[in-house]
């Protein structure tokens, strides 16, 4: 059957300098995360965003040669890994599929779920499933994801170590907390080999162009993962974007996921994705200006799955 690209071809260079140009000037509203040293000193006014189709058209504006770790970004990608290695008994068993009521980092959230995390979006969740990628140790692991996805994307992702660095920096008792609760609960066998490889996926960097190329892969990945790209894009619309998940599926109607670096993903399906990154942040832990161009973009073009 032909895909038709008529709504996303439809978009005019004009628009996205238009709505880009004003995201940046409502990023300014936003928080800078700094909790890891190095992302504290990201540049606030920095932007860029890359738009595929599936039809081979490319949209980019803004510094699209800049690189930023993909962070929380990375969840749906490893959740995709372990679904297509493991099967979905083995990732379900570990992690649920229910939107959190909570914060994406909420210890409250785990212990009143009896220690099971209740979906892979959330730190909890991505930490479990951290302990199931293949590998004898955290950079074994870190490897095998990262060579997989630049197979399947056709990317140039990368480990950034300076960051990751930041990352150990500052150790973050909080998902410390959350690892423990998961080992007593029977969820996590090994709490530091866990922490250490979610350390180190979170740090897996490149530019817009290699995030959206990540989310073509859900948009187009081949017969032999379609049914996992199907549960990926169903969980980053109920749980991708935290406490906002619903709003923004009643507002946008985009899977979608972010990322404390700034990075944010939305996937068209059918159609194409964008790959966008601005530092500032919300209150819920999202790209201010990434939400805000995505927004633009779905609803001038009607491109919600609910239209």
């Amino acid at each position: 059957m032909k895909i038709s690209t008529t709504k996303l071809s439809s978009l005019q260079a004009e628009q996205l300098d238009t709505w880009a140009t004003e995201a940046i000037n409502r990023s300014k509203l936003g928080q800078i995360s700094a909790y890891i040293p190095l992302l504290a000193q990201a540049d606030r006014q920095g932007f860029a965003v890359q738009i595929m189709a599936v039809d081979g058209q490319i949209w980019s504006w803004g510094s699209i040669g800049q690189t930023f770790p993909l962070m929380s970004c990375v969840k749906p990608f490893v959740l995709l890994y372990l679904l297509c290695e493991l099967g979905e008994t083995a990732v379900f068993d570990c992690v649920g599929c229910e939107p959190s009521q909570r914060p994406f980092n909420s210890l409250t959230q785990l212990e009143a779920d009896r220690g099971k995390p209740r979906n892979p979006m959330i730190n909890s969740g991505a930490i479990a499933l951290a302990s199931l990628i293949p590998g004898e140790n955290a950079e074994a692991r870190c490897e095998n994801l990262l060579t997989w996805l630049n197979q399947q994307a056709n990317s140039q992702l990368f480990v950034d170590e300076l960051m990751l660095d930041s990352v150990n920096a500052v150790p973050n008792q909080n998902n410390w907390n959350l690892a423990l609760e998961m080992v007593q609960s029977g969820y996590l066998e090994n709490s530091e080999i866990a922490l250490e490889t979610y350390n180190r996926v979170c740090c897996l960097s490149g530019t817009v162009e290699d995030l959206a190329k990540l989310g073509m892969v859900l948009v187009g990945g081949g017969e032999a993962i379609w049914e996992n790209c199907r549960t990926v894009k169903a969980l980053m619309a109920t749980c991708g974007l935290y406490e906002a998940s619903s709003r923004f599926a009643r507002l946008v109607g985009l899977p979608a996921k972010s990322g404390v670096s700034g990075a944010m993903l939305a996937v068209i399906p059918g159609q194409g994705a964008i790959g966008c990154y601005s530092p500032p942040l919300d209150r819920e832990g999202n790209s201010i200006g990434g939400l805000f161009l995505v927004e633009q973009i779905a609803k001038s073009l009607r491109l919600s799955v609910f239209d």
